[in-house]
Order: structure tokens, then C-alpha cells, then sequence
């Protein structure tokens, strides 16, 4: 298993999908490249996921906070989740719970557990066939250093002569 965070949302306008985009906790990248795994998600899931990630507050509860406020007066907690398949594009996810000294499974659609998860920073994880099967290449790139390129371009024009050009 491979542990996941949660690089960014995009959602899009109703009627087109919402991507929900993980990758592999630091430490994972080989040669200044990273995998992304980009999960596709309704536009109701996003803008759930979205009020998590911008640490919203809404005046009545929403289904996730429902949820949350059930497993904590049944003394249970959000243990993880974990990604385990992707068939034809449509993962599934499992949300582990944990009451008292046991592990409850449920399975469960990952922008809901997700959205759980980030609710108790409870961690993400993906079976690593399922990372290889359904990610993507994801470039690191390094801060440009602007002062250095101005710098780099100036000793350029101290430099030049008209017949560099001929």
C-alpha cells in the first residue's frame, strides 16, 4: 500500500465531470517525476470535497457531517481508506473505521470516504497495482529562480557581438 494525498480539485461546471487529483506522499518521485492518479467525481462530490479542503462551515449539517457525528457518538473513528480496484475508469474504495479494539471495512465511493478522511486527517492509501494500472507521469519541476535568468540574460548581452549572428 501507498499512502496519498490530496493534490488538488478540479471541478468543473454541472454536466461535466470533477477530477480529484492524488499522489504519493513525499519521497515517491524517481528522477524529478511523481505519479498522479486523478480520480473522476460528480460536481455534488467536488463541491463536498471542496467545502472539506477550504475548511467551509455551513449553518446545517451536511450528509459527511451527519456521518461523522454518528461514528462519534457510537465512539468509532475514521481509521483510513483505502483504494483497492479500478475497473473501466471507476475506482473502489474501502473506509476503515475503528471502535475500540476493532477494525470495521465498509466499502464505500472514494470521494466519500476521502471527504471522511480529510474530515480526521485520517490517511489515504492506494494498492500499489492499482497506482501502477491508473496513474499518470506527474513532472516536478523546480522554482525558477527569476533573478538568476535576468542575471543570465544580462552577462548574454554584455557578451554578444554581431558576429554570433553571421
Amino acid at each position: 500500500m501507498v499512502e496519498l494525498k490530496v493534490l488538488t480539485l478540479i471541478v468543473m461546471n454541472p454536466g461535466n465531470p470533477s477530477f480529484l487529483v492524488l499522489e504519493p506522499l513525499e519521497g515517491r518521485a524517481f528522477e524529478g517525476k511523481s505519479r498522479v492518479v486523478p480520480i473522476c467525481i460528480g460536481t455534488h462530490e467536488a463541491m463536498g470535497l471542496g467545502a472539506v479542503l477550504e475548511d467551509m462551515r455551513f449553518n446545517r449539517p451536511t450528509t459527511h457531517d451527519l456521518m461523522m457525528d454518528a461514528l462519534t457518538n457510537l465512539d468509532a473513528r475514521i481509521d483510513s481508506v483505502l483504494i483497492h480496484d479500478v475497473k473501466d475508469g471507476t475506482f473502489f474504495a474501502q473506509l476503515v473505521l475503528a471502535q475500540h479494539d476493532r477494525l470495521i471495512t465498509l466499502d464505500a465511493r472514494p470521494s466519500d470516504a476521502i471527504s471522511l478522511a480529510l474530515r480526521q486527517e485520517a490517511p489515504i492509501y492506494i494498492e500499489e497495482g492499482v497506482l501502477e494500472h491508473a496513474s499518470f507521469p506527474y513532472l516536478i519541476r523546480e522554482p525558477v529562480d527569476e533573478e538568476q535568468v535576468v542575471n543570465d540574460f544580462k552577462d548574454f548581452l554584455n557578451n554578444v557581438s554581431p558576429e554570433d549572428f553571421a
